[in-house]
């Protein structure tokens, strides 16, 4: 008990120690003259506003009374900086991403859930060197084919369902596209099988996990990004796992644990596949993926590369374990194709206008799958796709902190508090920037209204000139630089192929629930139902005559 109190003792002299450290060295900037939101709480800010489940309104409210360059106030008298001008995401996301890198508490909890091993300059370059050919347009087209065979097995497990009940039943979509882009992204990413897919009763247990760790993730943002940070290299790592079961916050607990299970997963599938590897390419034939998925590649690739640029084998553990390979990958494309459902079965009329592009485009090839080719042609599926990622991205923010004093020029200047004309920022060594993707997104200078047809025309040329830096079709929703999402042609594809044999196959209508479901805004946006705080998303389905 005396070792445990000052052990306590230590951590808060600490924590208190960088709270006056910040305090004191705050110095004037250019962010003191942007407009913004009044700070509630000296201690928060504005943070518990900007992060947690019902933040929408708060985020609607500074970007249209602000506009795209806003001044936040941080924890404990601090300054932050909320952006969606096009100029300054590029600064901040491409030409200077050596100086505005992932925030300290990221860094700190992925470190401490064990998800990356090293995650900044010139190990995440070389991990990103090593990780991109593997996402080639040659690798997507030879894994169609695999994700149609998993698509098939939900389309089976779902007619089965409600061939055995009334016309209409409710689905719990999100659980299924959850368990869905899992076995996807395990049979053609880690070349291993989490779910058969047969009824509800043969989920995994990752999934669950993985679906949970989100949400307690955002209950714990206020000390994941202002606390642990100052305090995660305290001591040896069994100290800091000690004080973590000693804390009386459950969440946190629960935040161990999950990351545990998920690291032990991976653990497992890596060293199957090293195994594999070392025995020869009959026994990686054998393999769920025969070898073509993608961490069998990455591992080969890593393999025949020079020393300098090989990475360790915790490096490549880490992206099976949860980030690139897994994590993203299934959560976030899940996630989208569970809203875009949800959408279709508000918007009838968009439903049946894509089902039937499906049935003719299907109809000329005798019944038989899309290749890849002919899945990308689709030009309604595409626009589909395209709006809901647009409208609803699956993470609404980007987070980041500036390394060292830097100035960010503007794309539109603004009117600063003393009435001066503002063309670039200056910002100070430590100051956290939100880049909020979903305005980015809805930029009404720039896009306007509701629209999928919008993709079927040329673009207006506001849009073009605007530059934004994203990856994907002048959208953020995939990030842009260094750090945007590696995957994002894996994920489109897998979206597009999932919800071209639903659509196909099954009609979406609002289930008598519609009403109660509200989307959190976690790190990942998730659905729940009314005061239950599980994520869900129950669909009306029922089959196509």
């Amino acid at each position: 008990m005396i070792a445990a109190s000052f052990n306590w003792q230590l951590v808060a002299i600490s924590v208190l120690f960088f709270v006056l450290l910040r305090l004191f060295s705050r110095r004037k900037s250019g962010l003191d003259n942007l407009p913004g939101p009044v700070s509630p709480s000296w201690i928060t800010g504005n943070f518990l506003q900007l992060f947690n489940p019902s933040a929408w309104k708060f985020h609607e409210l500074i970007a249209k009374t602000y506009g795209s360059v806003v001044r936040l106030h941080g924890p404990f008298g601090t300054n932050g900086l909320y952006i969606f001008d096009s100029k300054a995401m590029h600064t901040v996301l491409v030409k200077n991403l050596d100086i505005f890198e992932e925030n300290d508490g990221y860094i700190a909890l992925v470190t401490f859930l064990k998800v990356l091993d090293l995650v900044l300059g010139h190990h995440h370059q070389k991990q990103r060197k090593m990780l991109n050919p593997i996402f080639s347009a040659a690798h997507m087209r030879d894994m169609v084919p695999t994700f149609f065979e998993v698509s098939h097995k939900l389309e089976n497990a779902l007619k089965n369902q409600l061939q055995s009940g009334p016309q209409i039943q409710d689905v719990d979509v999100l659980s299924w596209m959850g368990r869905t882009a899992l076995e996807i992204m395990g049979q053609a990413g880690l070349g291993y099988s989490f779910d058969p897919l047969t009824n509800e009763e043969s989920a995994h247990p990752y999934i669950g996990i993985m679906k949970e760790l989100l949400p307690a993730f955002m209950r714990m943002q206020f000390w994941n990004m202002n606390v642990l940070p100052y305090v995660w290299k305290i001591g040896p790592a069994s100290f800091r796992r000690f004080i973590v079961g000693l804390l009386p916050l459950k969440d946190a607990h629960h935040l161990r644990d999950m990351a545990d299970y998920m690291y032990n997963v991976g653990g497992e599938i890596f060293e199957s596949k090293k195994l594999a590897l070392e025995k020869g390419d009959e026994a990686v034939s054998q393999q769920i993926g025969r070898g073509k998925d993608l961490i069998s590649i990455l591992m080969k690739e890593n393999m025949k590369a020079s020393e300098e640029d090989r990475l360790e084998d915790s490096e490549v553990l880490a992206q099976v374990s949860s980030d690139t390979l897994t994590f993203a990958a299934m959560d976030t494309t899940s996630t989208a194709m569970a809203r875009l459902l949800h959408l279709l079965s508000r918007h009838p009329e968009v439903q049946d206008k894509l089902r039937q592009e499906l049935i003719e485009a299907k109809h000329q090839k005798d019944g038989q799958d899309f290749s890849y080719d002919e899945l990308v042609a689709l030009p309604y599926l595409d626009a589909v796709c395209r709006e809901t990622l647009r409208l609803y991205p699956p993470s609404s923010t980007a987070a980041r902190v500036a390394r060292q004093d830097a100035v960010i020029p503007l794309s539109k200047a603004i009117t600063g508090l003393d009435d001066t004309e503002m063309h670039e920022i200056a910002v100070p060594s430590g100051t956290s920037i939100v880049v909020s993707i979903l305005y980015a997104n809805r930029n009404p200078d720039l896009w306007g209204e509701v629209e999928p047809e919008r993709w079927l025309a040329p673009l207006p040329d506001a849009l073009i000139e605007a530059r934004i830096p994203g990856v994907y079709s002048h959208l953020m929703t995939f990030i842009g630089g260094g750090r945007s999402c590696i995957g994002f042609k894996f994920s489109q594809l897998e979206m597009k192929v999932v919800i071209s044999v639903l659509v196909e196959s099954f009609k979406f209508c609002p289930s008598a629930k519609d009403s109660e479901i509200l989307w959190q805004m976690n790190h990942i946006t998730a659905p729940v139902v009314g005061k239950d705080s599980h994520p869900q998303l129950p669909i009306g389905f029922s089959l196509v005559k």
